[in-house]
């Protein structure tokens, strides 16, 4: 692509931008729908599903760019991805429910296992930085000790976030005293059989049908993802715009596009809970594709990293943090129409896309 003129390659960014869109709503409302027939639910098969369909883009964009040897681009894409899809929280309480009276995302969503699910994100960041640290040619059976533990953490913390949706050894639940959320304490639970037969007689496609468009959308998420790769990276360096600058801003928007819209119609369902554990899910999982791009390229992915994917790592991880002291003091205040934690980290955001590109043309 690198042949076709700036404007087109644009275009055709845009149009795959926009085919994450629409495939992203399908997936979000086929996935539900296979989760209440396969009775995935909140076991860790629902989990799974939700943080890989979620997350399609970034594994086409990843397996892409290991394959062509693009790494700076598939590093900046998931580090980048999990800073920008933390702000998508803040979107979420802008644009999720809006009205007088309305109290911030993270009021409304509060609970001990959403604190959780920061904390393994959290851990699974401290990892990469770690792992950036170790020689180059600490590898073998085409892996690296890093990407393989960045595994299992995130397998564990499935298993801890289950367990915390079952019951946690507290006075209370976990979740807030007050909030109207439909099941606090887990990422998603199991319709009652009533509801589940009410919903699939009148809305619900049949389980054939979801499955289809499931497969269809994730494929279709697949290949747009691999065209915004190749055309985004074309048109970055006809402008040029560094790999890492451009994979942890306009390529991380694009393809968190799946987030914000199966985010957006979970807040407006009054699942606030739900929007805020798939944005936490799919950031653990999401460093989870370093033990991919590492087992096609054959090389050791993070000792790799440059200053700014360790910046960008840091980045993460402070706003994930911001986010979960917002969900333990649960904050009434609104600033700008979001609340106090989701302004911090909105500020914070801007302040490090400033510091990386600082980082990248210094």
């Amino acid at each position: 692509m690198s042949s076709l003129p700036l404007w087109l390659l644009v275009v055709i960014f845009v149009a795959g931008a926009a085919v994450i869109w629409i495939a992203g709503i399908q997936l979000s409302k086929t996935t539900d729908v296979l989760d209440d027939r396969l009775h995935l639910g909140s076991a860790l098969g629902g989990l799974i599903v939700l943080a890989v369909a979620t997350n399609l883009p970034e594994i086409a964009i990843t397996v892409s760019a290991a394959a062509s040897g693009s790494i700076e681009v598939a590093a900046g894409n998931i580090l980048g991805g999990i800073a920008l899809q933390t702000v998508v929280i803040a979107v979420l309480d802008v644009f999720g429910r809006r009205g007088k009276g309305v109290k911030p995302i993270t009021y409304r969503a509060a609970s001990l296992g959403l604190v959780l699910e920061a904390i393994v994100v959290v851990a699974v960041l401290a990892v990469v930085i770690a792992g950036s640290q170790l020689p180059p040619d600490l590898i073998a059976l085409r892996l690296t000790p890093d990407v393989v533990l960045i595994a299992i953490i995130w397998l564990v913390g499935l298993f801890l976030v289950q367990g915390a949706g079952k019951g946690l050894p507290w006075h209370q639940d976990g979740a807030a005293p007050d909030t109207t959320t439909p099941h606090p304490s887990s990422h998603r639970t199991r319709k009652s059989a009533t509801a589940t037969a009410t919903a699939t007689a009148t809305k619900q496609p049949s389980t054939a049908k979801a499955a289809v468009v499931f497969s269809v959308s994730a494929l279709a998420t697949l290949v747009a993802g691999v065209v915004l790769e190749r055309a985004g990276d074309a048109a970055s360096s006809q402008i040029g715009l560094s790999g890492v600058l451009f994979g942890a801003t306009v390529l991380a928007l694009a393809t968190s596009l799946p987030e914000i819209s199966t985010g957006l119609q979970a807040v407006k369902q009054g699942d606030d809970n739900l929007a805020v554990s798939d944005i936490f899910g799919g950031n653990a999982f999401l460093p989870v594709l370093f033990l991919v791009a590492t087992l096609i390229s054959g090389k050791a992915i993070l000792p790799q990293a440059n200053a700014s994917d360790v910046y960008l790592t840091a980045i993460a991880a402070l706003l994930t943090l911001v986010y979960a002291v917002g969900l333990v003091f649960r904050p009434k205040t609104r600033i700008a129409g979001m609340g106090v934690d989701s302004f911090v980290v909105v500020l914070l955001y801007l302040a490090g896309v400033a510091g990386l590109v600082a980082i990248t043309i210094g």
